[in-house]
C-alpha cells in the first residue's frame, strides 16, 4: 500500500499544511470541501502543492513529523524545486 506525505498552501507563499494519508485524492478533497473543521478550513488552506510517496505508514509519520519541524523557508524550497508557480496540483492526481 502506498502512503502519501503532502502540503497545502491557501495561496503562493501563504498558510502551509503538512499532512499524511493514505489515499490523497480522497484527503485532499475533504480538505477542498471542508470536511473536517479544523486548521485547513478556518485558513482554507486548499492547494496540493508538494506530494511524496512512501511504502510505509511508519515512514510517512517520520517524514511528515520531520517536515513539520522544518523552517518555512525550507518547505518553500522544496515545494518550489518541483512547483515553482505552485500550482495546485489536484487535478493532476485524479
Amino acid at each position: 500500500m502506498a502512503y502519501f506525505v503532502y502540503i497545502l498552501a491557501n495561496q503562493k507563499n501563504g498558510t502551509l499544511y503538512v499532512g499524511v494519508t493514505n489515499h490523497l485524492i480522497r484527503r485532499v478533497h475533504e480538505h477542498k470541501q471542508h470536511a473536517v473543521d479544523g486548521f485547513t478550513a478556518r485558513y482554507n488552506v486548499t492547494q496540493l502543492v508538494w506530494f511524496d510517496q512512501t511504502e510505509s505508514i511508519q515512514e510517512a509519520i517520520a517524514y511528515e513529523k520531520r517536515l513539520k519541524h522544518w523552517k518555512r523557508e525550507w518547505k518553500i524550497a522544496l515545494i518550489e524545486k518541483e512547483n515553482p508557480d505552485w500550482f495546485d496540483l489536484y487535478e493532476s492526481i485524479l
